[in-house]
């Protein structure tokens, strides 16, 4: 073996023997490690010589390859075209912008749902860190829809009723104008039922008709009247449905999906398109006219007068130059 510029050069040869010697297979493996100790030593001495031109800055780095890591992320990178911004980044604190708890698996989607960790800590701030809300839901304070949950990430959505016995409050969630969720604080009245989309309906075993709502809820022995895409109202404490609302033209409505999330008017015209998406037409009370997705649609009330109540700003999307207008006109007054 000699060494070269570029490393060391050796002739390793190795023949077979006539006779089986027991310990070649340990003299191979002695030479091959002192190979390996005479390229560590090398590669050494070259780092050291190139200290001397090189700033530690500009030395040469060897890429290691990346571990395999085994199971799911705990968290969930922020999304830079966050469409139904569920998790709602820009009221986290810096920490949790970056990666926010990653939500259970449940009744919601993962981008259309809000964490209940997020929701007690970063909204209603009743906890500083994640064990506080963790020993908050283990004493059972926390119900959504009527029901106990202990998990910090459950993951709690769209007309979800949140309520906390302890303080007596409840609370429903529902998206403002700017496509958030809102902290929407309702009565115990109203916190005793929701309205939920129907998004499928089909016979099952022995011809008795399902119904599935877009929470996930399976329910039996539906009114015939009730098709995909009307809505209907649900008792929290039974679970039945109490009344519905058909997808027709003159009802109010909710976006819950798009460029128009959160936006409230009342549906005026809905096109068919067979083998595409159907768009549905909607004016707002300012008078305002949109268009989306009939998917994105969620029926809240029959002609002008929602089953719900909603949150401020009544689903009315300002322009920037209203939404000026508006916030130097409450400097003038409060000034």
């Amino acid at each position: 073996m000699f060494f070269t510029a570029y490393g060391p050069d050796y002739v390793l040869e190795i023949t077979p023997s006539c006779r089986p010697d027991r310990n070649e297979p340990h003299r191979i493996q002695q030479i091959l490690n002192y190979i390996k100790d005479q390229q560590l030593q090398l590669e050494a001495s070259t780092r050291t010589n190139l200290s001397d031109f090189c700033p530690d800055s500009e030395m040469p780095t060897m890429s290691r390859p990346a571990l395999d890591v085994k199971g799911g992320s705990t968290s969930v990178k922020e999304d830079a075209n966050q469409e139904a911004n569920s998790l709602d980044y820009s009221n986290l604190g810096v920490k949790d912008r970056k990666a926010a708890p990653r939500p259970s698996t449940g009744p919601h989607k993962l981008r259309e749902c809000l964490p209940l960790i997020i929701f007690l800590r970063n909204r209603l701030k009743y906890a500083l860190t994640g064990d506080e809300v963790k020993k908050i839901c283990m004493q059972r304070f926390i119900k959504i829809d009527g029901k106990v949950r202990t998990d910090i990430t459950y993951p709690a959505g769209f007309m979800d009723v949140i309520s906390i016995d302890k303080t007596g409050e409840n609370f429903r969630l529902i998206y403002d104008t700017k496509g958030r969720f809102a902290v929407h604080r309702i009565t115990s009245e109203e916190a005793k039922y929701k309205l939920c989309k129907v998004r499928k309906i089909f016979v099952g075993t022995k011809g008795i008709p399902h119904l599935v709502t877009h929470d996930a809820r399976t329910i039996r022995y539906p009114d015939p009247l009730i098709k995909v895409n009307d809505t209907i109202q649900i008792d929290l404490e039974t679970g039945k449905i109490t009344d519905f609302i058909k997808f027709d033209t003159g009802n109010l409505c909710m976006v819950t999906g798009g460029a128009n999330l959160g936006r409230i008017g009342v549906i005026t015209n809905r096109e068919r398109h067979p083998g595409s998406f159907d768009v549905v037409h909607v004016k707002d009370a300012n008078g305002n006219s949109f268009a989306t997705r009939l998917s994105n649609i969620f029926v809240i009330g029959k002609g002008n007068k929602p089953w719900i109540s909603l949150p401020r700003g009544k689903g009315i999307r300002l322009t920037i130059a209203e939404e000026r207008d508006k916030r130097l006109a409450a400097k003038q007054s409060s000034g």
